[in-house]
């Protein structure tokens, strides 16, 4: 059981990212108080948890009784992250929350738990895939728990590295996080022409 979990934990850790999530979401929040950063990490980790847990255990049935690929994911994952990833680079978000954040209260800030992070950024094509490979290939009930309690294991390390990175990015600087920024917008807009590749060549093959 332990060699199960050890290589569920790996395989979950890897594909989520956490280290590399953190950074991302430090940008998307830019501007929004800390308690407030914390408690959409905390939201959006608990979101992707449900998402998650569901398509390991409903999730072939799920897309069957649907006629959805999960390359539709994919494509669809991509394309909105690109969207972001566009507003990262050109620092159009950064300027609508320095706005925000002068003349709004913190209620309005916008919400980014559910879009983007839960869901692509943590339960996306990737994640949700894995979860169901490794979920179909445990054998019983108790291997499937196991397989669970490392997904859960490895969403309690996103929350950390999420709830971390707003404090560290500011300690940063702001020419400096501005540069980081956009260096990720462009990683992320290579990471979602990456999905939408992904899934296009899966469709035509």
């Amino acid at each position: 059981m332990l060699d199960l979990f050890l290589s569920a934990f790996v395989t979950l850790f890897v594909v989520i990212d956490p280290p590399g999530c953190a950074p991302i979401y430090a940008g998307l929040v830019k501007g929004a108080p800390g308690r407030v950063a914390v408690a959409m990490a905390a939201r959006a980790s608990v979101i992707a948890a449900l998402i998650l847990v569901t398509f390991a255990l409903f999730g072939e049935d799920l897309l069957g009784a649907l006629h959805i690929e999960l390359n539709s994911f994919r494509i669809a994952g991509g394309i909105m992250l690109f969207v972001i990833a566009m507003d990262m680079v050109f620092e159009k978000r950064t300027q609508r929350r320095e706005e925000r954040a002068e003349k709004v209260r913190e209620d309005h800030v916008e919400d980014v738990s559910v879009f983007p992070m839960a869901m692509p950024m943590i339960a996306g094509p990737g994640s949700i895939a894995t979860i169901m490979l490794l979920t179909a290939r445990a054998h019983g009930t108790a291997e499937t728990l196991v397989v669970l309690g490392a997904l859960g294991a490895v969403l309690v390390l996103t929350f950390v590295a999420l709830a971390a990175a707003g404090p560290l990015m500011r300690l940063l600087g702001a020419r400096v996080e501005a540069v980081i920024t956009r260096l990720l917008g462009v990683l992320l807009a290579a990471l979602a022409a990456q999905y939408v590749i992904d899934g296009v060549k899966a469709v035509l093959a």
